[in-house]
């Protein structure tokens, strides 16, 4: 596995690069900051199981059918990571921007991108008007994590389809 990430590393290591530095802005650090925050396990599971429990249908299916995909979606992440270890771009590169504590578990694939689109595509599949603002989210929430350091590109693209499937895998379970 070694060799394919050293392929990907060369492949995808200046789009890292430009995102991590040449984006580096005090403006963007918030914005990423709050997007990083909206995929991880804390706020994902619990908005998931706020709108389970109280929100009406088909909004409460959507709430469980998210809360369901975010914490099964990180069974095969753990296994990824454990199984494939990758470093951290931050643990590679020399001039890398990195957040206030990088994490440092493998890289591959992206937990809080996998976790927000296991969370956000419940409601899109619910109410497909909601693509164009859920979408961006997602979408954020995996460039936050170039933009800090913590994942390759190709991290958050495993990510993004992890958590996607396993919401659409859930969504024939729950319904």
């Amino acid at each position: 596995m070694s060799r394919f990430y050293r392929l990907l590393h060369q492949v995808e290591g200046p789009l890292f690069l430009h995102v991590n530095i040449r984006w580096n802005r005090e403006a963007l650090n918030w914005l990423f900051y709050m997007l990083s925050l909206l995929g991880g396990a804390t706020f994902s599971l619990a908005f998931s199981l706020a709108a389970g429990l109280v929100a009406p249908d088909p909004w409460s299916t959507a709430g469980w059918q998210a809360l369901a995909a975010v914490a099964l979606s990180h069974l095969p992440v753990a296994a990824a990571k454990r199984s494939a270890p990758r470093l951290r771009p931050y643990q590679v590169f020399e001039r890398v921007n990195t957040g206030r504590r990088p994490l440092k578990d493998p890289s591959f694939p992206s937990g809080h991108t996998t976790a927000a689109f296991a969370m956000l595509t419940p409601w899109m599949a619910a109410e497909p008007l909601l693509i164009p603002l859920l979408l961006p989210l997602g979408i954020g929430v995996a460039l936050s994590r170039v933009y800090f350091g913590l994942h390759y590109p190709s991290d958050t693209v495993a990510g993004a389809m992890l958590g996607s499937a396993t919401a659409l895998l859930v969504a024939t379970w729950i319904h």
